[in-house]
């Protein structure tokens, strides 16, 4: 007998963020201050997957995501896919695309920046450099890899 079981259970209408890498889960949810948006929130952590044995879901009930954000979440999740659900079935399948630039999310590591003392929002440049992505300052014009900036 072939038992089928959800390990997170299913939205009406909403957003699923799939194939996030194991660890990535709580570092997207907070980020993007999901649980700040007032919807219903559910989360797997650690869960079986087929292709990478272990991942991390989010879904977020009766919010959708425009591509622009979507794709901001490459940076954490660059093999993730969000779906679009409506009435309990994928509407939308998105995989992700690194933005060429991204504001207002992460601070600049350099202490020396003009981000840190003028009255500016933060702005880089993204890039994949031999298969990492890098992150270039607007004000400092450092790069940085991805991992410095988002602990930042």
């Amino acid at each position: 007998m072939n038992q089928n079981k959800l390990s997170v259970e299913a939205i009406k209408d909403g957003t699923v963020i799939d194939h996030i890498p194991v660890g990535q889960g709580l570092t997207i949810l907070r980020q993007f201050k999901i649980l700040h948006s007032g919807n219903a929130v559910t989360v797997g952590f650690n869960l079986t997957s087929h292709s990478t044995g272990s991942k991390d879901i989010i879904k977020i009930t009766g919010l959708f995501l425009d591509d622009s954000t979507a794709n901001r979440l490459a940076l954490f999740a660059p093999k993730a896919t969000v779906n679009d659900i409506e009435n309990f079935k994928v509407v939308r399948k998105r995989t992700l695309i690194l933005p060429d630039t991204i504001s207002e999310v992460f601070s600049c590591p350099n202490s020396n920046c003009a981000s840190h003392d003028e009255p500016v929002k933060s702005k880089f440049y993204v890039r994949m450099i031999h298969g990492e992505t890098r992150l270039r300052c607007h004000y400092c014009e450092k790069t940085f890899a991805r991992k410095s900036v988002i602990d930042a």
